[in-house]
């Protein structure tokens, strides 16, 4: 092995390392959302909650008469 070629391999080693540190950082770092996840989770809950809210009015006034219903209409 010549003098160049244990540079090469010296320096790839130490390439594999720095590559090497992101990657187990980003193993640890996976099981946790981040911020942006939250917000978007946090953002389809209340829309779902506005969404059920609405369809519970609708169905508890349902069997009721709508306001405006018999205006308009003359009995006699």
């Amino acid at each position: 092995m010549g003098e160049h070629e244990k540079d090469r391999t010296a320096a790839r080693s130490d390439a594999a390392r720095t590559d090497a540190a992101p990657s187990d950082a980003a193993i640890e770092d996976r099981g946790d959302p981040t911020t942006q996840q939250l917000r978007t989770v946090g953002q389809r809950r209340r829309e779902a909650e506005r969404k059920l809210d609405i369809h519970l009015e609708e169905a508890s006034h349902k069997g009721e008469a709508p306001p405006n219903a018999g205006e308009g209409h003359s009995e006699g």
